[in-house]
């Protein structure tokens, strides 16, 4: 069982959470003042968003985290095995979300840009247009 390291949600008790997302080894949360923070594994790096600020959206993987950012931009952290976390470009995203492997992303015009490993072809969808937000 791998060693877990101590909780960050502790630091920051007391402010109320926007959002949460489950990984594989680790949990990841957004306060409602736009501050990501994470408790789990940190081996792969995937909890090393307690100073990201400004996020409006994230989205845990097996071994990543991915956030949006007010102003569209994608901010990834952890394992970037298979160029899941390589989003540095994306620009326009309005959600996120996070595989195995795998990342996605949402821009405001309804298309889907992705990034990662794409052996099961979960990464084909090209042909995707005026996907929403509910």
């Amino acid at each position: 069982m791998p060693h877990l390291a101590p909780s960050a949600w502790g630091r920051h008790a007391g402010h109320p959470l926007a959002a949460i997302s489950a990984g594989y080894l680790h949990t990841v949360g957004l306060r409602a003042d736009g501050r990501a923070v994470a408790t789990g594994d940190r081996a792969t790096g995937a909890c090393e968003v307690d100073e990201r600020e400004d996020v409006v959206a994230l989205g845990a993987g097996s071994y990543h985290t991915v956030g949006v950012t007010a102003s569209g931009r994608v901010l990834a952290a952890g394992d970037n095995s298979y160029g899941r976390c390589e989003v540095g470009d994306w620009r326009d995203i309005v959600a996120v979300a996070a595989g195995s492997t795998h990342t996605l992303g949402l821009r405001a015009n309804g298309t889907v840009v992705t990034a990662g490993n794409n052996a099961d072809r979960q990464r084909e969808v090209d042909a995707w247009s005026g996907v929403q937000l509910p």
